[in-house]
């Protein structure tokens, strides 16, 4: 059986080691500190789905330019991005939130469209197409045209 060891030095008494108390404050503060340090990188973790986002549309955009000079079409809606599998690209995956990307042929602004739905998965402001990525950091909008 463990017994704590006490130093006795004339009438007072010393126990070695920390309090149940000291202890907890430590915990709680190490825990504020990890709280503190998730809430300050969430962003980092948004911005990196979307950027993952817009590199996929980016190599769905130059599949679909390689489909288009050798069949000298787009995709059907029908076919839609599966049909870039396996020789343009090497596997069609879900986008940063689950959600499976939308091909439409024709789209909104060209000849066809990609669109990852965001976070929502629904259509709304967070979405990301194929019609938003810049071909320039000056923000000059890429067409969907090979």
């Amino acid at each position: 059986m463990f017994l704590a060891r006490t130093k006795s030095r004339g009438n007072s008494r010393r126990r070695s080691g920390f309090s149940f108390i000291e202890i907890m404050i430590v915990v709680v503060i190490i825990g504020l500190l990890a709280g503190a340090v998730t809430l300050s990188t969430r962003h980092f973790m948004d911005r990196a789905k979307q950027t993952r986002a817009r590199s996929d549309l980016s190599t769905f955009k130059s599949a679909i330019a390689a489909f288009y000079a050798d069949n000298g079409r787009y995709p059907s809606n029908d076919e839609g991005l599966k049909s870039l599998t396996p020789k343009y690209v090497e596997q069609i995956h879900n986008d940063p939130w689950g959600q499976p990307y939308q091909y439409n042929q024709p789209g909104r602004n060209g000849p066809y469209e990609i669109i990852c739905f965001g976070p929502g998965g629904k259509e709304g402001d967070d979405n990301i197409s194929s019609d938003d990525l810049d071909s320039s950091p000056a923000g000059v909008a890429a067409k969907n045209t090979p």
